[in-house]
């Protein structure tokens, strides 16, 4: 589907739209994860994947979170230890180690993998050494196959040019850089100091050695921020070129994030501000060459997430949207959320609790959801719609069983209503979303949440823009 519009998105439009959503890297979403789901649970869906030899025989995906960072970020809401004693990282290798071998034993080795992901936390709070030894180890438990993507979230602040060498060596061929903004004065409000001149440098060494993707997260909403100081860092990230954009926005909660406690309130931009400054960036990426690839996310038109979105190939997971079929997702570490057939599980959030569980010999699964019948079929329209922008109904009939005109009679009567607004279309044969709907696909997507349904209260959730 072409995402491109023929005008710009109005700030009056995305005023509208300014209201609390999933961002549907899940359906359902790790909210509504329970405690119910055990370890035992997770066992058993292993045991499934490896009778099923068809699914067996599919690629996988790996999620490895290093919790680790040297310094606080007041904004961050990731799970993280604050610590500049790295003696801690080999400890947790180790216990990593274990969790992969409590896999291994399920499914066996030599698991076929696509996709490998190292998040944190800075995963680069590892030293070369300690990388090689974690890389090494998934090396001889999985199979990774020629072609996959294999990516590492990298703080700028962390690494320098020999260390790109070492990330080459070891496979890695896509790069995440956290930026979130170049203005120092923000940089100083939110606790992350890092020179524009430091992340050119290392974008340019990392072009030298031939990663194939690199990425820039960007965080709009942040305190100090204005819509002209944030052009300024717009006009930089167009320089610097990056084949991924990822553009987040703000949410303050601290209530639940007790870094946030930090930042003053009164420095936070105002919404009015806020959607401006997405406003803006639109405008700018897209006026730059880059294509919306939807949902937070850009990318020039000859990388491989923008020729999967107009190939009709992209997909979804816990780390946003892929070029990677959907499949299997084994998360290891400290909180990584994993996916296995029909159901969702996610670790302990405490180092304790985590080496606990593996100290008994126990995967350290504390929570999680096996799917219904319902949810099944509710994910494949939710992810239809995130991914594609289009829904067959007679695709979801067949592979459901369904009639989905009576299945869903009350949904497609509320999206009547966004459809009146210009962003979708329902016909006899599916719902198609509009260019202009593509914006705000999130909205299109929350009439399919059956727990939207029967609980309103969404507090816990972003901004759907």
């Amino acid at each position: 589907m072409n995402a491109a519009v023929a005008e710009p998105i109005s700030e009056e439009l995305l005023r509208r739209f300014d209201v609390a959503g999933p961002r549907y890297t899940s359906y359902p979403t790790a909210d509504r994860f329970v405690e119910a789901f055990t370890a035992a649970d997770y066992k058993q869906a292993l045991t499934l994947r490896r009778a099923g030899t068809a699914v067996t025989a599919s690629p996988m995906s790996l999620y490895v979170h290093i919790p680790f960072c040297e310094s606080l970020c007041y904004y961050c809401a990731c799970n993280k230890i604050i610590t500049k004693h790295h003696d801690r990282a080999a400890p947790y290798l180790r216990y990593l180690s274990r969790e992969v071998d409590l896999h291994t034993q399920q499914l066996g080795v030599g698991q076929a993998v696509s996709q490998v992901h190292l998040g944190g936390g800075s995963p680069t709070f590892m030293s070369d050494d300690e990388l090689r030894e974690l890389m090494a180890m998934l090396r001889r438990n999985f199979n990774f196959v020629a072609g996959g993507e294999y990516s590492i979230e990298v703080d700028p602040r962390t690494i320098d040019a020999g260390r790109l060498d070492t990330l080459a060596e070891l496979g890695f061929n896509r790069l995440s850089f956290g930026v979130q903004d170049f203005d120092p004065a923000v940089q100083k409000s939110v606790h992350r100091v890092q020179p524009a001149e430091q992340v050119f440098a290392l974008v340019a060494a990392a072009r030298e050695r031939k990663f194939d993707s690199i990425n820039v997260d960007l965080i709009y909403g942040l305190p100090l921020q204005n819509p002209e100081s944030f052009d300024r860092t717009l006009a930089q990230v167009v320089e610097l070129r990056p084949e991924r954009i990822a553009l987040y926005a703000y949410a303050h909660l601290p209530e639940r994030f007790k870094p946030q406690r930090r930042i003053t309130t009164t420095e936070i931009p105002t919404g009015a501000a806020k959607v401006a400054m997405l406003a803006r960036s639109m405008a700018a990426f897209m006026g730059a060459g880059y294509v919306y690839v939807g949902m937070d996310h850009f990318a020039l038109p000859t990388d491989a997430l923008a020729i999967a979105k107009r190939q009709g190939r992209l997909h979804r997971n816990f780390q946003g949207y892929s070029t990677q079929p959907d499949c299997d997702l084994i998360g290891l570490g400290v909180s990584s959320i994993g996916k296995i057939g029909a159901t969702y599980s996610q670790n302990a959030k405490t180092m304790e609790e985590y080496c606990d569980f593996l100290d008994q010999g126990q995967f350290p699964v504390v929570r999680g959801l096996a799917l219904s019948r319902d949810d099944v079929v509710r994910r494949a329209v939710i992810m239809a719609l995130m991914c594609q922008g289009v829904v067959s109904f007679e695709s979801i009939e067949l592979a459901h069983l369904i009639e989905f005109r009576k299945y869903f009679a009350a949904e497609l009567e509320a999206l009547q209503k966004l459809a009146d607004q210009g962003m979708a279309t329902i016909s006899d044969t599916g719902i198609q979303v509009t260019p202009m709907g593509w914006f705000f696909v999130r909205a299109v997507a929350m009439v399919f949440d059956r727990y939207l349904q029967t609980d309103r209260t969404r507090a816990r959730f972003s901004k759907i823009i």
